[in-house]
């Protein structure tokens, strides 16, 4: 939990520190192989982070989120087709929809993530706001990004714990409406 708390702050030397500890202390616990695989992830280190999330997956194939984070590492890394596999995987059907969404904008296959998009929009649009921010914001997308993140922030998303690390957000970095959202968040800019 301290490894988690200080990632969400963008705290990384100190959240590696945490989940490297966790890892020594049981190195058998896929959850803290995962733990330290998400740290890894969201500090940019992403070969090791890809490492950690299979380790997690090799020791319990249902650890959580697993399958979604390693698609994630994938895709962030340029390895959207390897993601693709692994997405077939994810057991949350909202994850797997806004994956597919991503994965198609990242293999350049426009008109399947329109759709993927559009059905994710259709199902999810009540409880995904922010899976659906990911996937405007990952495919360049900014004022229908900032659209979705607002709602992600009036429906409380619990997932807008990760907006300053989260690397599908990286295309809005340079807008001063993503600083203003920091703010809004009380996270640190």
């Amino acid at each position: 939990m301290a490894a988690s708390s200080a990632r969400m702050l963008g705290r990384f030397d100190e959240a590696l520190q945490f989940a490297r500890r966790a890892v020594d202390l049981d190195p058998l616990n896929a959850d803290s192989w995962q733990s330290l695989g998400d740290t890894d992830y969201y500090a940019g280190h992403l070969d090791a982070a890809a490492a950690d999330f299979q380790k997690a997956l090799e020791l319990n194939p249902d650890v959580f989120p697993g399958n979604i984070s390693l698609s994630r590492t994938y895709i962030v890394q340029g390895r959207a087709q390897d993601a693709l596999s692994k997405i077939e995987l994810v057991r949350y059907d909202l994850e797997r929809a806004s994956l597919h969404a991503i994965t198609y904008y990242a293999l350049g296959r426009t008109k399947e993530a329109h759709a993927a998009l559009s059905e994710l929009i259709a199902k999810y649009q009540a409880s995904g706001a922010y899976q659906i921010t990911e996937v405007y914001a990952f495919g360049n997308q900014s004022d229908k990004a900032f659209e979705w993140l607002d709602r992600a922030y009036v429906q409380r998303d619990d997932d807008l714990i990760v907006t300053k690390v989260d690397p599908f957000l990286k295309n809005l970095h340079n807008d001063p409406r993503y600083v203003a959202f920091l703010k809004k968040l009380h996270l640190p800019t």
